[in-house]
């Protein structure tokens, strides 16, 4: 539209005078122009020393060796660590996360948080 010429001077109509216009900010317009990307971005950073994938399978088999019924990802991590697979705590977080391996936790065994029923007055 700012390669547009102005009928009666011959000159192109400037972007900036097109965003006016349109009530639009140029970098809205820069941002319509170019196509949009193909694949969304990849994480950053290495990937580490296994696929995720095996990763998760390493993280199952721990946890059915385990004779409780849920372990949290810290000690978790330490027995991977142990086992010779070597990877990050985060990481052990997301994929337990992602996959639904996290341990249950008190709050939802108790039923929720405790609530007040009516403020308890002062001593004194």
């Amino acid at each position: 539209m700012s390669r547009t010429t102005s009928p009666g001077s011959g000159t192109p109509y400037g972007l900036a005078r097109v965003c006016r216009v349109w009530r639009t900010s140029r970098a809205t317009i820069y941002r319509h122009r170019s196509p949009p990307p193909t694949n969304p971005p990849a994480r950053r950073g290495p990937s580490g020393p296994m696929p995720d994938a095996a990763l998760v399978e390493a993280i199952r088999a721990v946890l059915a060796g385990s004779p409780f019924h849920g372990e949290g990802r810290r000690k978790l991590w330490a027995r991977l660590r142990i086992a010779g697979v070597r990877t990050s705590k985060r990481r052990v977080l997301r994929l337990m996360r992602e996959h639904g391996l996290l341990a249950p936790r008190a709050s939802a065994r108790r039923g929720g948080h405790a609530t007040m029923t009516a403020p308890s007055s002062p001593t004194g």
